[in-house]
């Protein structure tokens, strides 16, 4: 007689519709993970209409980190399913570029609300529920960005910065409870984020930053187009939710821009500095 099988692990990624996001939800489907994945634009299925427990393919549903009550739809729905939420993987979110003058608070505003707010939101809806049942898996899509900030994508690494210390606090309050939370840090990855990226307003127009934010932006995402294809991402994730003690911060990407988080510990800061301008040829 064959054992029986564990019952799958109820797993949300949001902002699954592609890139690192539709990576994650695919490998982890594949596994031993029933995996809903999220986007703007899904439409929530009918009853019936799902994907059995083990499917291979993730359950794309609707949720925008935004708002409040998309957040707790998707949320409501995966519970009144299955009852519970064993892991979460906050990666929705998107990239504002420009130089700091050029940035009005309303554009960091809209950045903060997806990369940092967002991720607060799903965390508040899905946190209670994991307290309750006794435990889950928390992981944070953060970025290299977010311990490195880079020139000209000065608001995105604010936003990354900010979710670093959400996540940290995060996981020292929750683990009393069994809750498991971690920082994932990709670097370059090639995805729909260089397409998608918003510059500021005031940067079309100011004639001042405007060559060494191009030149800056063009180094940016001439790395984005030539990095790792985001699949390569996935096992690392999985590996993460396995471990038994997960740690708070994992990188991924190339090794050059891994070796940078390093030096940034390592180096005086008037060098690093210097590092980073030579990079980027705004020196």
């Amino acid at each position: 007689m064959s054992a029986a099988r564990s019952p799958a692990r109820i797993a949300l990624v949001t902002g699954a519709s592609s890139g690192l996001g539709h990576a994650i939800a695919t490998h982890l489907a594949a596994r031993d993970y029933h995996v809903y994945g999220t986007s703007r634009r899904a439409v929530m299925p009918q009853e019936g209409e799902e994907s059995p427990a083990r499917s291979q393919l993730p359950v794309i549903i609707p949720l925008d980190v935004c708002a409040e009550a998309s957040v707790e739809a998707a949320v409501s729905h995966i519970l009144r399913r299955h009852g519970r939420v064993d892991v979460l993987v906050n990666n929705a979110g998107f990239g504002i570029a420009g130089a700091i003058e050029d940035t009005s608070v309303e554009e960091l505003q809209r950045q903060f609300d997806a990369n940092v707010f967002g991720v607060l939101r799903v965390c508040r809806a899905v946190v209670p529920h994991m307290r309750r049942q006794g435990g889950g898996r928390i992981l944070n899509i953060s970025s290299l960005a977010g311990v490195i900030a880079l020139p000209f994508q000065g608001a995105y690494s604010a936003s990354k910065f900010a979710l670093e210390a959400l996540t940290e606090a995060l996981r020292m309050e929750t683990r009393p409870f069994g809750i498991l939370v971690s920082l994932l840090e990709p670097g370059d990855f090639r995805t729909g984020f260089t397409a998608s990226r918003v510059r500021t307003e005031a940067s079309r127009t100011n004639p001042a930053y405007a060559e060494r934010c191009a030149r800056a932006l063009g180094m940016m995402e001439r790395d984005e187009r030539q990095g790792p294809d985001p699949e390569t991402l996935a096992p690392l994730v999985e590996r993460i939710l396995a471990a038994h003690s997960p740690r708070l911060r994992y990188t991924a990407g190339a090794p050059q821009q891994r070796a940078a988080a390093l030096l940034k510990r390592l180096l005086p800061a008037a060098l690093f500095e210097r590092v980073i301008t030579t990079v980027y040829g705004i020196r």
